[in-house]
């Protein structure tokens, strides 16, 4: 029995999620998972490093399988990326430990959010950022997201899902935004990510950069630790995870 570490590119668009699901519908998981056990004649079971909802992409995803196999690394690559369908690919395809675990083993998470910021939309890009035509405040933002970097109970910054269950304890290391021609970017690594924490932190720092919420109002949020006090969640097409440590 040998170990492979998968490292996945996606387009989630059209995918519900990252995680297989009961009621059949497109998962990223799900895909590869039909492909592996095609390519080894029995059921193959892929664990990712965590999920990603709907609509949400990967250039970074890491998960791994384990099979009885003689293959070589990149001919399983090669006969992964072939089967495939053209939203997912296969960037790399690597024998580890036995031990390896793509979930428990992760140290650190780089998640990306891209806004394009301007009066119009984009045709091309829709799939890939968040409209956004208010005007930020860019200063203010970056202010504001210094308040979120460091080791928080990141509860206000959470939606309730029952079977996520774990205490709201992370630590956030780096929060960087940057603004791109009419994109504002926000890069933010932790040791792991709540339920849609990513989303809830950039939908309140616009309502923050663009005037809703008053400047101070990060940390008596994350203070409160109260869902209820912070903004709405930003949309998916925005968020991709760009790398995993371990």
């Amino acid at each position: 029995m040998r170990t492979f570490k998968l490292t996945i590119e996606y387009d989630g668009t059209d995918f519900n999620g990252w995680q297989v699901q009961t009621n059949a519908k497109r998962t990223v998981q799900g895909e590869i998972e039909a492909v592996l056990s095609k390519i080894f004649k029995k059921r193959v079971v892929l664990i990712g490093s965590g999920r990603t909802d709907r609509g949400v992409h990967a250039r970074g995803q890491v998960a791994h399988f384990r099979a009885v196999t003689d293959m070589p690394c990149d001919e399983i690559q090669r006969a992964l990326n072939f089967n495939l369908p053209s939203d997912i690919v296969i960037l790399k395809s690597e024998e580890v430990g036995k031990d390896f675990h793509a979930q428990m083993d992760a140290k650190w998470k780089t998640y990306s959010y891209t806004i394009l910021n301007r009066p119009y939309r984009s045709a091309l890009e829709r799939r890939y950022c968040c409209f956004f035509p208010k005007k930020i405040n860019l200063s203010l933002m970056k202010k504001e997201a210094k308040e979120l970097v460091g080791r928080c109970d990141f509860k206000t910054f959470a939606n309730v899902d029952p079977s996520r269950t774990c205490d709201a304890i992370r630590t956030i290391r780096r929060l960087d935004i940057k603004k791109k021609g009419p994109y504002v970017v926000l890069t933010i690594e932790a040791n792991g990510f709540l339920y849609k924490m990513v989303r809830n932190i950039v939908g309140t720092l616009l309502e923050v950069a663009s005037g809703r919420f008053p400047p101070g109002s990060i940390k008596k949020m994350l203070n409160s630790r109260d869902r209820r006090v912070a903004g709405v969640a930003a949309p998916p097409q925005g968020l991709c995870l760009e790398e995993v440590f371990y």
